[in-house]
Parts: structure tokens; sequence; C-alpha cells
């Protein structure tokens, strides 16, 4: 079959063995690495990848020792009682014909747990305990766990290894002055900076032999004061090479960084040519990495020599079949990232097990089970936002019966309200797959059409899912009809004029979102270019200086004159994602948003919005209100018995899912995996 993606699905020959193409799945911490009774969880999830078709995959972290653990008891492989439970892995993997390497990972300050350990004793600004600088013996024996570990891991039946060198981890501390203050041979130059890194290398090539895959993940921009310039980042890479790296990963930022690097409103492929210019510099093959979440993307990048590989983490937690996917020219049928981080990151820094906001079934394969039922139901669905959308599309993939009623002259409910926001037009690309997902299932879609309850129990349904979502909730407020006021669907939806002076009542996720939208000038088209981000936050990607930071940012003037406020005392965006939430909070800030909590809200009149904070009246002089106040639920299609299921005595089951359950806040995460749990057990 000749495919549109030739590059991306060539092979690639490392001279002892040869990946199938060039598609390597990055490492993610799942959580079910830390605890041995996951590992047969954690054999299916890389399994299903595995029959998926990628080239290469890459495990979670594990630690060579226990300074290094991430958390306390985190995944270690230091003993042959390990190679026990990595081999359930690499035995799952190898059957389905893949090849997996296991990340070796000293979490250095980053750690969360008493040992930690760094180049000096300075403590991370996102961890809790001040590490303790590793002694002249303490980085020998460093040094031998590392290499005891990779040999564990061969005995394990893994391919190779990839060692963590960035993201501000323990060998990123050693090769940066931000975090090596040390005096000794290994610290000041560069080549004393960087001889941890090398010996590793040089001591897990002597301890594996030369037919064993060992990837390095290099550190290309550090985004941070003290990072290293372009000409030490080469320096490295090359002596890298010498020491024994087959593979040259690639990583983009610390952990403690202030840039976003991987978040929905950074662009696709931001940082490409970074690989490409280091790519000049070396020989062995070289991974780009980093919001690369489509095929078209990840083939230009190969078939332009700007890297030989790509490396793409979350994508694979959306769609274990990506690969199949682009080599039976099946591209439209990709669940794509949207880069949200939602269940996938903000659960890994919640110690939580992580998934996909877009596919609930990662790293939940044994437990969500999409499978053929031999009693075909006729379902309806009513609602074709997110939980909508996936109730009837799963509930079609496991056999029944189903019809998918909307209002609205096209699918999506809230979906189509968020991907106005600028830095969200990746939420199209999960209407895309829907909307394709409906024609492959066969779902039979009814648009335009408010459906009753009268219509659903005379159309002879076994099962309504109701998924109506939410409607917006309207404030007690003196003044709340005055044609000042609007909500956020007229502007974001109904695109409704809004003058230059602004506030919005709510500051939870819409209230961010409205905000982001209205600072926005509309004469920036979007998605916003590389360059012109990189100017927006400040990122050099020639890396002169300061990692990859640029000498000054000129805040823009503001778009508009805008007060953010709530009624808690708490830090405004405070319920914000835990790894995109700062990102957020300093676009408003950037945008010269005014965030005020501890606000009441009084009246709104010709004067605009009075309020008193902190027992201090005042009018805010605005042009428009806009609230976003929160929402209620849409459920009048239920009857008055459905919260007491066992009353159903005949006629259909009635089920409430997404925000026609819970209104409380509006969460994509929990509507998705609502929907297809109660699909998947029909």
């Amino acid at each position: 079959m000749t495919t549109a993606h030739p590059h991306l699905l060539a092979p690639l020959d490392l001279g002892f063995t040869t990946l199938k193409n060039r598609v390597i799945m990055g490492s993610m911490h799942t959580g079910l690495e830390d605890r041995f009774y996951h590992y047969p969880k954690l054999a299916a999830y890389f399994a299903e990848r595995a029959r998926g078709g990628v080239g290469l995959m890459v495990t979670g972290g594990i630690s060579p020792n226990r300074s290094g653990w991430l958390l306390p008891f985190g995944g270690t492989m230091n003993h042959l009682l390990d190679v026990v439970n990595h081999q359930k892995i690499t035995r799952a993997v190898h059957k389905e014909g893949g090849k997996i390497v296991m990340q070796i990972l000293h979490a250095g300050r980053y750690g969360y747990q008493p040992f930690v350990v760094s180049a000096s004793a300075g403590k991370s600004p996102i961890s809790k305990f001040k590490p303790k600088p590793l002694t002249e013996a303490g980085i020998q024996k460093t040094i031998n766990d590392y290499a005891r570990c990779a040999k564990l891991a061969q005995t394990a039946g893994y391919d190779g290894v990839e060692i963590m060198g960035s993201e501000g981890y323990l060998l990123n501390q050693f090769l940066c002055t931000r975090t090596n203050q040390r005096t000794d041979q290994w610290g000041g130059s560069i080549e004393n900076r960087m001889r941890l890194s090398v010996e590793i290398v040089k001591h897990i090539r002597a301890e594996v032999g030369e037919k064993f895959i060992i990837m390095y993940r290099h550190s290309l921009l550090d985004l941070v004061e003290g990072g290293n310039t372009w000409d030490e980042v080469v320096q490295v890479a090359q002596a890298l090479e010498k020491a024994g790296v087959t593979i040259l990963n690639t990583g983009i930022g610390w952990h403690e960084a202030r840039v976003p690097t991987i978040v929905t409103s950074v662009p696709r492929a931001a940082f490409r040519s970074v690989v490409a210019r280091l790519k000049k510099s070396v020989s062995i093959p070289v991974v780009a990495s980093n919001r690369i979440n489509t095929p078209d993307m990840a083939e230009d990048i190969i078939a332009s020599g700007d890297a030989d590989m790509i490396s793409m983490a979350r994508p694979f937690l959306a769609d274990a079949e990506f690969v199949n996917k682009v080599a039976s020219n099946r591209v439209d049928e990709i669940n794509t990232c949207i880069g949200c981080n939602q269940a996938c990151l903000d659960h890994t820094f919640s110690n939580q097990r992580a998934s996909c906001l877009v596919n609930p079934r990662a790293a939940h394969e044994t437990e969500l089970v999409y499978v053929k039922k031999t009693h075909v139901k006729k379902v309806a669905v009513v609602g074709s936002g997110p939980a909508g959308l996936s109730a009837a599309t799963v509930a079609a993939e496991c056999g029944h019966d189903v019809t998918l009623f909307d209002s609205s002259d096209s699918v999506g409910g809230q979906f189509k309200i968020a991907m106005q926001v600028p830095g969200k037009e990746e939420f199209t690309e999960t209407l895309r797959y829907f909307t394709r997902r409906i024609e492959v299932t066969g779902v039979k879609l009814v648009l335009n059409q408010r459906v009753t309850r009268e219509q659903l129990l005379a159309g002879g349904f076994d099962e309504i899912i109701v998924a109506t979502g939410i409607v917006p909730r309207t404030p007690k407020i003196e003044g709340v009809n005055h044609p000042k006021v609007l909500s956020y669907i007229d502007v974001l939806q109904h695109k409704k004029p809004v003058g230059n002076k602004v506030a919005i009542i709510g500051a939870g996720g819409i209230g961010f979102d409205v905000a982001e939208y209205l600072i926005h000038d509309p004469r920036i088209s979007l998605p916003v270019s590389v360059e012109h981000w990189c100017e927006e936050w400040g990122v050099d990607l020639h890396a002169n200086v300061n990692g990859g930071l640029a000498k000054e940012v000129v805040p823009s003037k503001p778009f508009r004159q805008i007060h953010l406020l709530q009624r808690k005392t708490s830090k405004v965006g405070a319920g914000l994602g835990k790894t995109s939430g700062w990102v957020h909070r300093a676009a408003l800030q950037r945008g010269g948003v005014i965030m005020l909590g501890g606000v009441e809200y009084n009246k709104v009149d010709d004067a605009g919005l009075h309020v008193t904070i902190n027992g201090v009246s005042k009018i805010l002089d605005v042009d428009n209100v806009i609230l976003c106040a929160g929402q209620d639920s849409l459920t009048e299609l239920m009857p008055p018995q459905s919260d007491d299921k066992s009353t159903q005595t005949s006629g259909p089951r009635f089920h409430k899912i997404g925000g026609a359950k819970l209104a409380a806040e509006l969460d994509a995460k929990r509507a998705i995996r609502e929907g297809a749990e109660l699909a998947a057990s029909l």
C-alpha cells in the first residue's frame, strides 16, 4: 500500500538491530511503574501500543537507586528481583513484535522524598526537600548504580535504555551552573560538568556491550537562568556520541522553567529548528520531540532532514493505534492529543494514575474494555458534547444500535466553545475524530432536533443516555439584565461585540478562557506562529545565552482592560490544572488582566459594575460585564424516578452523564470517561 508518510514509516538500521519505523513512543510516567502489583496492567498498556505499530517505546522513569526516587518507594531497578517484574513488560511487548527501552531517571533535587541528592545543595522551587551535594564517593556509586541498572534492564529483556539527561533531573543538574557550583572535577568548566553524564554512558556501554541501544535524552534548551549555551549543548552531545550513545533524544526546558513547552498553546513542533541544528553536529540519529502530534508534521520534519526520528509521548496515550492508522492511510481516524495535560501530567504530579482526556482507556486497558456484546440494545444518546460523543461511539463500537440526537446543527457541545479560545485550537481535532468515529461505528446522527421525553419513550429504546450538558447560571445581582451584561455563551459562541473595558464575574476555567479570548489581538492570526510565540514568552531558539532565554521581553500593550473577579478569597486561578494553570495566569498577567478575589457584586447599572472588595465599595467603569458564574445541569429529559433505578421496572433505563450529571465544573475529562464507562457496561 502506498503511504503518504514514507519517511516516517521507513526502517532505521542501527547496525546491530533495525527499528521498523522512525516513531518513538516517548517516556511517560503513568504511576503503574511504582508498584510491582501494577506491572500486569503496565504490560497490557505497552503491549497495546506495540500492536499499534510504534517502532520503539520508552518506559516511564525507573530509578537506579534510592536517592534517585521520584517518590518514596518509586520504581527502581537495582536488584535481580526487579527483573522478574520487568520481564512481564518486555515479554508482552516482544510478543507483539515491538521494541522497548527502559528509561533510567535519577530525580536529583526533583525527588519528592527525603533522600534527595544533587550536584550542589540548592533546593528546587518545585519540590520540598533540600538536596545533599553528592560526595566523590557518592558520585562513583551513582555511576556504578546506573551501569548496574542498565545491565539488569538487559537481563530483563529490554532492547536498550534511555538515560534521562534533560528536564532538570540529576544529570541536567550537573550539566548547568544554575545547580552546579562545585569546584572539584565535577564542576566549573563544561568539560567537568558533563563528566558525570559521559562517565555513566561509558560505564553502561562497558556493561551491556555493543549490541544494546543506549539512548540519551539531552537538554537542548534549558529555558532557565544559568542554563547552557548552544556551544555547550553541542559539546556535550559530541562527547556523549563518542562515549557510546546510539540515539540522541532531545528535551526542552526544565520542570521549573517559566516557559511552557508542551501545553496546547505551544505551536506544533516549535523546537524543530533547534533539533535540526544539533543534527548537523553529530553523526548518530537525532530525535525531535515536544508538541508533535500529527503524522503530517512528523513526516515533514524527517523528510526535510531536521531529525532522524520523532518522539511522541502523549499522542500514544490518545491513540495506541497511531502508527497503524498512518500505515493504512486512516490518518483521519487518529484520536489526536490536544496537549491539555489534564489526565496525564496533572495526574502524575498529583500522584494519581495517568490516563488521557480524549482516551480514558489509556493506562486502564485491563479495566475499561470495549467488547462486542451478544445482546444488541437500541440506545439513544441525547446531546453531542464530549460525554454524548464518547457514549454513542463506544456503545456502537460494542455492537449496539445507537442514535445520537442534538438540537444543534453540528456536534461538539461545549468543545465548540472551548476551541474559540486562543491556544485551544487543538480541540477541533477531537471533534474531527469523533465526527469520523460516528461514521466508522455506524452511529445514526440526528441533528437540529430537540427531542422530547415522549419521543424517546415512543422510540423503542432500551437505554436512554442523557448528555444534554448545562445551561449557564445567572447570578442574583441587581441589574443583571442590564444591556452591559453578557454571558460567556454570548461572547464565545454568538460573537456579540464586547467593549474595551470589561469585568468578568467568575474566575474558574471558563472565566480564564473568556479573558484569554478577549485579550487576544484579532489582527494576529491563530494559531500563533512559532516566531510570535517565542517573542511572547522570551525564547531564544539560538540559545546564545541563558539556556535559550531572551535577554529582554518587551510586554505588548494590552488589547483590552479586563478585571477578572471571584467571590472566593483564595488565589485567582488556584483551581486550574496543576501543570498548565500557571501558563494561563502568566498569559493574563502579560495581557494586563487585573485578577481580584474576595469580591462582592452589588449591582450593574449605566455607571458600570458596583462591587465591594475587602470592605471597600467601588465602581468598575466597564463597557461590559461577562457572566462566567457557573452552570446548572440540563436534565428535563430525566423521568422523576431516574435517581432510583430500582423503581424502573419497565421501559427504557435512563442514565445521566457529563454536565447533565454534575455541572459544578465543566470537565471534559470526566464527561468522556463517564460516557465510555457507561457505554462499555451496557
